[in-house]
């Protein structure tokens, strides 16, 4: 198996899982935050699109999809356009709100310009250095394996918010 393949069969399976936590949600289960100060569900896999977005494009050196995408905008969110939602308050969790829908072609984006990124990614490639701001530098490799296991971790706690939600709040086929 290519370094390529292998990479895209392991991002193609945060699409999948991104798609299955979103499918029989509305809008109340979509904002429904287990235990009234958790996560919910809209802002996870926000968070989920907008962390590989930027790390994936920053390592790219393109720009993110959240603005050549017009997702910015569409999203209208009271968030700076660089927010990604890291250190979040409660507050700030609380304002994404969103549709099924758009996170859906927000994430459909940031995935496709994903698996262009990593096309013709080889295990050479791997050892770049895409970042000098940590000690040591962080190399391909290991900005695309930490983006992979932040983008797993959450589309897992999104998946069990939604085995969470309150039947009367809308959420089917958990």
């Amino acid at each position: 198996m290519k370094t390529s393949e292998l990479l895209k069969d392991s991002f193609m399976r945060i699409d999948g899982a991104v798609t299955e936590t979103l499918q029989g949600l509305d809008d109340a289960a979509l904002h429904y935050r287990p235990g009234g100060t958790g996560n919910h569900i809209a802002w996870l896999l926000w968070h989920l699109a907008r962390v590989e977005d930027a790390q994936v494009a920053a390592a790219a050196g393109r720009e993110q999809v959240w603005t050549s995408g017009g997702f910015v905008e569409r999203f209208g969110l009271p968030l700076t356009a660089r927010d990604t939602g890291y250190g979040h308050s409660s507050e700030q969790v609380d304002s994404v709100r969103t549709t099924a829908a758009l996170l859906a072609d927000y994430y459909g984006a940031v995935h496709r310009q994903t698996l262009a990124v990593l096309e013709d990614v080889t295990s050479q490639d791997l050892d770049r250095t895409v970042d000098t701001q940590w000690n040591p530098p962080v190399t391909l490799g290991v900005r695309l394996v930490s983006t992979l296991a932040d983008c797993l971790q959450h589309v897992g706690q999104a998946a069990y918010a939604k085995g969470l939600v309150p039947a009367s709040s809308g959420a089917s086929g958990a």
